[in-house]
């Protein structure tokens, strides 16, 4: 919710601001973005790599914390991987039309050959010259299959190298709308998907429904237990979300513990039942600490389900569906709440 995520992001920058201190770190932006994502928790492999350094030597230098955001935080990044596979794929298809070429002059040859023994055979005057230009086209016959099988063989190989980086390029795309920890989308994934949903439902009279969903004291949870066994909470909803959704929905980690949920083509009822099915779903399993086996208990959720109407802007529909999760927090948590209807916006207090 908007308040949570206030105080989530003052919680995490006042961690960030720490952790720079602690390793005498410069506070410049790319400094403080690679600190605010380790407080925050919002990339595993990042923290693994982070805490390992830490317990091998006690601080990150400025160097190493430089390489950590090279490595899971620049933009370049990504366009690197991109540029590099793009001119591998250049490479490729360079060598592609290479063995076309050589093709293409192989038969070229073995067409001169067939004429000329055309023409040799209309003239010869003897079996033995017959033979012989027979021979010749036998051979070269021969030498082009042998050819035709090499360009088969290697075009195969080009085939399967294209392939290979066609898929990098998908998995390249995959994380850039991925989210790590619970494997959902992306913030920025979801943005660009509501819009583009909203801009369908408006064009096409569609049904849209929005729900928004948030753990229930999860900041308790992960400051009792620890920030592992937070994560173990924010995969365990995950994986019940991912079970539950249908394929044209587009379920995203929206924040910190809150959940986002595209239904292009539901109605509000449907909508609010799947929503209800994944808090089920989620307070039925008993979290257990994976280092002692120890009972940690249940989480439950929350949730806020609306659907679209024709005066919506996208912030609109966020907002309603905000305020309903909000509503659903106040009245008891545990519970998911729906309506198509414009609540009282007013400002409201954090509920966890």
């Amino acid at each position: 919710m908007r308040g949570n995520d206030f105080q989530r992001s003052v919680v995490h920058g006042e961690l960030a601001l720490s952790y720079l201190k602690s390793n005498d770190t410069p506070a410049y932006p790319q400094n403080y973005e690679l600190w605010y994502t380790y407080a925050a928790g919002f990339n595993p492999q990042l923290n693994t790599e982070i805490n390992e350094a830490l317990a091998a030597q006690g601080r990150l230098d400025p160097i190493q914390t430089a390489q950590f955001y090279d490595r899971h935080l620049s933009p370049a990044r990504l366009r690197e991987r991109v540029g590099e596979v793009s001119s591998s794929v250049a490479d490729r298809i360079n060598e592609v039309l290479s063995l076309l070429d050589v093709s293409e002059k192989s038969v070229g040859g073995y067409g001169k050959a067939l004429r000329a023994a055309s023409d040799g055979l209309v003239s010869a005057t003897s079996h033995l010259q017959a033979r012989e230009i027979i021979e010749r086209v036998i051979a070269a016959t021969v030498e082009v299959e042998s050819k035709n099988a090499d360009l088969e063989r290697q075009l195969g190989e080009s085939l399967t190298r294209i392939e290979a980086l066609h898929d990098s390029l998908e998995a390249i795309r995959f994380e850039s709308m991925t989210d790590q920890l619970t494997g959902l989308a992306n913030r920025k994934h979801f943005d660009e998907s509501l819009e583009s949903a909203v801009a369908v439902a408006r064009a096409e009279d569609r049904p849209l429904c929005l729900g928004l969903c948030d753990i229930d004291h999860f900041k308790l949870f992960n400051d009792t237990y620890g920030h592992q066994t937070g994560d173990q909470v924010l995969r365990l909803v995950g994986t019940a979300i991912r079970a539950h959704v249908d394929r044209q929905d587009l379920a995203a980690r929206y924040g910190g513990e809150e959940f986002a949920i595209i239904m292009e083509g539901k109605t509000l009822s449907d909508a609010t039942r799947m929503i209800d099915q994944i808090r089920r779903s989620v307070i039925e399993k008993e979290l257990v600490k994976r280092s002692t086996g120890e009972s940690l208990g249940r989480v439950t959720m929350s949730g806020g389900v609306t659907q679209y109407v024709e005066s919506d802007s996208t912030e609109s529909l966020i907002e309603r569906a905000d305020q309903l999760l909000y509503e659903a927090k106040r009245s008891g948590r545990n519970r998911v709440l729906s309506g198509p209807a414009e609540p009282d916006l007013t400002d409201a207090p954090a509920v966890a």
